[in-house]
This record gives C-alpha cells, structure tokens and sequence, in this order.
C-alpha cells in the first residue's frame, strides 16, 4: 500500500509537468500542399537531434508556470538549410531558456522542400510558419499569452524562415470554416539569429536557397524570398544576432534586413559579435558570445515594460 501511495503521489506530480510540454498537429487532417509519398519522418539523435523529411508539422509548447509567465511567447523555427531541423540545438534548448526567463515558448516542427510530400515544395515552410503563429494565438489565453505579444524566432535558414513570416502575412481569413485561420499571422517582433535573409546572388547561403527553390530558380522566387526586399511599414520589429567571421551565412544578411528596416521607419536592434562563426545555439562556454541570450532578453523588456 505504501508503494502505491508513492507511486500515486508521483504520478499526480508529473502531471502539471507534463501539460507543460505538448505536441499540437497543425492540422488536424492531412496539411494543405500535401501528398502521399510513403516517405517517413526521419529522427537523427546521435548527437545533436537532426529531424528530416517532416511529413506531418506540428508543434511542441513549452510553458512557464502561470506565475512566472510574462505573456510573451515565441515561436521558434530551427535551423538546418531547409534540409534538416537542428530541433534540440536551435528548438527545445531555446524553448527552456526562454521559459526560464517566463516566456512561452512554441518549437516549430515544419515541413522542409526536399521532401517528395509536398505538392509545391517551396510553400510548405511557409504555411507551416503561418499556422503556427495563428495556432499559438487561437490558444492564447489557456496558455496565459498575451494575444499581441507573439513573436517568431529564427536561426540561419530558420532565420530565413522567420523573416518570411515577418514580410509575407495576413490578417486571417474570415471566410474560412476553420476558426483557426481566422487570425493574423503576422508576429508581433522577431528575433534572428544568424539568419539568412537574402536569396540574391553574393549574399545568400548557396544551400539553402538550393534547398527551397531550386539550382536555377525563378527570378521571381528569388526576388520574393528575398527578405530585405519585402520589408514594408508593418513589417514587426527585429533584434538581430550575427557574427562577422559567419563563413556560411555572411554577415551582410542582417545588415540588409536592419538597413530596410530602419528605412521604412521600423524598430530594430542588432548586435554584431567579433567571432562566433556559425551555428552556436546558446553558444555556452564561448565567453562574450555567450551574453546575446541577455541582450535579446532585454530587449524584449525595452519592448514590453
């Protein structure tokens, strides 16, 4: 009997722990651009967690405890070229420092173009991006967020993916029988970490502009996945993370995103570090590098005091 009163106690324990993180589908159904192709998700865990070929996007939701929540929350898109998701480098290690500090967070498990799933395989990010951040708002306030304080957060093609979303939203679409879709899925900031942002020539990362519109794309698709080129007024504030020795990703795609942004009369901040290279996460042990988490802390603060 008094194992049992153990085991129950654990039990009854574990559960507001596990309400904290769960996985969402962001369709109930098949996805829209979606195909049967046989293929299977595929989840790489020798070392960093490398998730390729999604079939089915979904998200998974870490939450703060009620107290300690701020009301923000941010929806994480991680890395990897549009080929693979960098999940647990650039996904659920930043969803719990962000909770650490009371912010929601939401790790984006999208579909990536290479696999023979998608109808059109350059839409898909997109539309998973776009859901997403309408999903995260339709559950708001069971999830104690504040409505108008959810932003995206991206790293390198992750960041690419995010910045998309910063120039390529809606307003929901009232029409739809989905209630879901019938809010705006425009972020309310963005935070860009190491991004690629531009798909022109000399500036962009060669693989995963490859990777999402092909080895000779349209100069149409180019010109509108270049993000600097589609910054508008209502584009949501940035911070900007970035080193200059970035051999990958070059540094000049956030520079570019930050100039378009300060033209157009938008709120940015950008901090460049002197080393760093590419792909460090929450660069842990790397000294000053390791203080960006702070800034971007603070600087969600200065946005909502």
């Amino acid at each position: 009997m008094k194992k049992l009163l153990i085991l129950l106690c654990c039990c009854t324990l574990g559960l507001p722990l596990a309400a904290q993180n769960q996985i969402l589908p962001l369709w109930e159904e098949d996805p829209p651009n979606y195909k049967e192709s046989g293929e299977v998700t595929i989840w790489d865990t020798s070392d960093i967690v490398r998730v390729r070929l999604v079939q089915k996007p979904d998200i998974a939701v870490f939450l703060p405890s009620k107290k300690n929540a701020t009301g923000e929350a941010v929806v994480i898109c991680p890395g990897g070229g549009y080929g693979i998701l960098a999940y647990d480098w650039e996904g659920s290690d930043i969803a719990r420092w962000l909770n650490s500090e009371g912010i929601a967070a939401v790790v984006l498990k999208y579909r990536l173009p290479s696999s023979a799933s998608n109808v059109v395989p350059h839409l898909s990010p997109l539309m998973d991006a776009q859901r997403a951040m309408r999903l995260v708002r339709y559950h708001a306030e069971n999830w104690n967020i504040l409505a108008d304080r959810i932003g995206i957060m991206g790293f390198s093609a992750g960041g690419h993916l995010a910045s998309t979303l910063s120039t390529h939203f809606d307003p929901g679409r009232p029409d739809s029988t989905d209630p879901v879709e019938h809010l705006s899925c425009r972020p309310d900031f963005s935070i860009l970490l190491y991004p690629v942002i531009s798909f022109t020539e000399g500036t962009t990362h060669r693989g995963s502009r490859k990777n999402l519109i092909g080895e000779d794309p349209d100069p149409d698709l180019v010109r509108y996945f270049s993000n600097e080129l589609q910054v508008t007024k209502d584009t949501p504030p940035a911070i900007l993370i970035h080193s200059n020795d970035d051999q990958a990703v070059p540094v000049e795609n956030s520079l570019l995103y930050h100039q378009a942004l300060q033209k157009h009369g938008v709120s940015s901040e950008m901090h460049i570090y002197p080393y760093g290279g590419h792909g460090y996460s929450l660069a842990i042990g790397k000294g000053h590098l390791s203080t960006w988490p702070d800034r971007v802390i603070q600087w969600i603060r200065y946005l909502y005091p």
